[in-house]
């Protein structure tokens, strides 16, 4: 019998925060497979598509409601001039991938077909600017390009180029991690150029930008503090007027491994050991939140900058065989387990994350898809489902968890929880996520439901017989959820028995 001392008090009656739907975003970097032959594979091709774009691809990310996708990267971003990326394909100029394999880039994916991709996936844009190595104009008019409506210059070149109204981009990124391959700048420097650069994306033909800053990296306090020092003041009371600033968020980025980063640890060849540490990494989130907002409250209390986690996930060892600047891992219930402990952390601090994206879609490091270059299979991995299975914490109201009776394991001189878990509540109904870090036991848990009547549930579960269990073309659903039947009535509320290592997610129709 599974042990039955852990305990989930929720007060269903008590929402917090909105969790923004935007958490759940994605990126998508010119690196590897991840555009080429991932969600572009050119209208010639013999895999079924759309102007170029993989319609399968498509339909599986639909199912995940993404809610925004970043482009065109990452490093790639800071080396990227978007002029290269229009007009006739046969026309545009090649460019070197100095970042990711040293590659020579067609731009045969550009502007139009990115937002060609947003369109039929259903999600906003978010644009990565070059800072690095692009101009103050160069930003300016890729804006004006994508989005004023009248016979400005750049509005009459997207029309020349076959695209007539305006698109609508919600989100702009100044920059991509400037400490290093963004320019290798001090933060003071970049914080200067963010006001200067934020500056020139302006609103145009009514289409409002949300201006996201190159953050910090890890536990780098102090590149958060000075940008928030570049704001004006932010103490005014919390009803007054929003202060004016040139950019509204600042990014974060971290990644989980458990190596170095000249070893970071290999995908699917891993011990019990290294289970719990890539756990323990994946938990570190918590501690980056809770100290990165702390800084960033000292300066706006009233949370009115947003906290954007714009690269995220798992990051091992490539695959035997593959190019090591493609960054093509596998993913396995370890990295579904990874993602779940991020979302709950992401879920906990509603109040200032506005955003985070997951790196990355397809083909590269903790990716939803992989496709296979021989075939052109397409494998939803063990990650994707996770997203899956979570889209009902899309937008709904944060309700605060309390946990009870959690066991811990000792790990790289840290103590590792093994349940994890998270709750929301929207429309009438209610989405509990737990997650059981045991490699080898299983775990009841207690959901002691308080404030309002629950008068139906259902639950799924996402588990497999080994930890490193992955999807292939040849297994595609080796890690895939079903229906959780370990669901009893309780004295107070539910008792939920979780298989040993999986992740769990109970729906609760309420009165």
């Amino acid at each position: 019998m599974p042990h039955t001392n852990t305990t989930a008090v929720i007060d269903l009656d008590l929402p917090g925060p909105r969790i923004s739907r935007h958490v759940y975003g994605h990126f998508a970097e010119h690196l590897g497979r991840c555009i080429y032959g991932g969600f572009y594979v050119g209208e010639d091709s013999d895999v079924p598509n759309e102007r170029g774009i993989r319609t399968d691809v498509v339909e599986a990310l639909r199912a995940l409601q993404i809610p925004n996708l970043r482009w065109p990267g990452g490093c790639f971003a800071d080396d990227y001039h978007w002029r290269d990326g229009i007009g006739s394909r046969d026309q545009r100029p090649r460019m070197v991938n100095s970042h990711w394999g040293d590659v020579v880039e067609d731009n045969a994916f550009g502007t139009h077909e990115f937002m060609d991709l947003c369109e039929m996936l259903g999600t906003d844009a978010y644009i990565s600017g070059n800072v690095g190595s692009g101009t103050v104009a160069e930003m300016s008019e890729w804006i004006e390009y994508l989005t004023r409506a009248d016979d400005s210059p750049m509005a009459a070149l997207r029309r020349e180029n076959g695209r007539d109204e305006p698109w609508k981009v919600p989100f702009f990124g100044i920059g991509n991690e400037a400490w290093g391959c963004g320019g290798n700048l001090r933060v003071e420097q970049f914080a200067s150029l963010a006001r200067q650069y934020s500056t020139y994306v302006r609103d145009h033909a009514g289409n409002e930008v949300y201006r996201i800053a190159a953050g910090a990296s890890d536990d780098d306090l102090h590149w958060t503090e000075v940008l928030m020092q570049s704001f004006g003041p932010l103490d005014a009371p919390a009803d007054a007027a929003a202060p004016s600033a040139p950019f509204q968020g600042i990014s974060l980025h971290y990644y989980t491994m458990t190596g170095t980063w000249q070893d970071k640890g290999a995908a699917t060849e891993f011990s019990e050991d290294e289970w719990y540490l890539a756990l323990q990494k994946a938990g570190f989130m918590e501690h980056l939140l809770t100290r990165h907002g702390q800084v960033m409250d000292r300066y706006d209390p009233h949370r009115r900058v947003g906290l954007v986690v714009d690269e995220w996930g798992t990051w091992w060892n490539v695959e035997p065989g593959t190019n090591p600047g493609f960054l093509y891992q596998q993913n396995t219930l370890r990295d579904a387990l990874v993602a779940s402990v991020h979302l709950d952390a992401f879920h906990r601090h509603a109040d200032r994350v506005v955003m985070a994206n997951i790196a990355q879609t397809v083909n590269v490091l903790q990716a939803m898809l992989l496709t296979d270059p021989e075939s052109g299979a397409l494998v939803r991995t063990p990650s994707y489902h996770v997203f899956e299975m979570n889209t009902g914490h899309h937008d709904a109201d944060s309700l605060a968890v309390h946990l009870d009776g959690v066991p811990t394991r000792t790990t790289d001189g840290a103590e590792l929880p093994l349940v994890s878990a998270s709750a929301s509540v929207k429309d009438g109904a209610a989405l509990v996520s737990l997650s059981n870090l045991d490699a080898a036991a299983e775990r009841a848990v207690v959901l002691d439901l308080r404030g309002r009547e629950v008068t139906g549930h259902s639950g799924r579960v996402l588990t497999a017989p080994e930890l490193a269990t992955h999807n292939t073309p040849e297994a595609p659903d080796a890690v895939a959820p079903v229906e959780l039947t370990a669901i009893r009535p309780h004295e107070r509320g539910l008792e939920v028995t979780l298989p040993a290592h999986s992740y769990a997610t109970v729906s609760l129709t309420l009165a």
